[in-house]
């Protein structure tokens, strides 16, 4: 088997150097608004068939409750996105830093909500431990990233928002609703990587 490690690196750079023209954006996110920096982790398994760690937020959290979730969070002031990605994927699954081999940051999502995401590309080996932190994740799951990255998974949906119409990106795997932010970056990514053409 290819290592998946160099397959998603060659991937990674000949899809950021093609036009992307169905890239998903959020449309309640004027082009001049300040928002706040964030980085999450797409941690890929490698294994024969890799797999893309994913959590669930807690019902009791103020924003997202319930909802499948990348780990990631806000970037710390003399952060870089990197950096905030392995950081708070450590806090929030217990991921070792020096475990995961980085890859690069992807196409930055901004949200609705006020969040300039940068996620960040990385694979991580297929028995790494998982330590979830109660506070912030009610259980993880690890889904396949064909799966995953198969836009015929990829569900449009229409769904009124604040009196307007808003399309949104959603994902069915096993009883995992992945939708919103998450699946708007999923739904990014399967247009860089180009998985099952490879």
């Amino acid at each position: 088997m290819r290592d998946l490690h160099a397959r998603l690196t060659d991937l990674y750079c000949e899809g950021l150097t093609r036009p992307a023209p169905r890239l998903f954006r959020d449309p309640r996110v004027a082009p001049d608004e300040h928002l706040k920096p964030a980085a999450v982790l797409l941690a890929i398994t490698e294994r024969e068939e890799p797999g893309l760690l994913l959590l669930h937020r807690p019902t009791t959290m103020r924003a997202h409750a319930g909802q499948v979730a990348l780990p990631g969070g806000r970037i710390d002031t003399g952060e870089t996105p990197v950096e905030a990605a392995l950081r708070e994927a450590e806090e929030e699954l217990g991921i070792d830093p020096a475990q995961v081999r980085v890859i690069g940051p992807t196409d930055l999502y901004r949200t609705g909500s006020g969040y300039a995401i940068t996620p960040v590309l990385a694979t991580v080996p297929a028995d790494i431990a998982i330590t979830p932190n109660p506070d912030e994740v009610s259980d993880w799951f690890e889904a396949p990233l064909g799966y995953l990255l198969d836009r015929a998974n990829h569900v449009p949906h229409d769904a009124e928002w604040q009196g307007a119409m808003r399309q949104y990106v959603e994902i069915l795997w096993q009883g995992h609703r992945i939708w919103g932010v998450t699946g708007a970056i999923l739904a990014n990514l399967a247009e860089r990587l180009d998985w099952h053409a490879a």
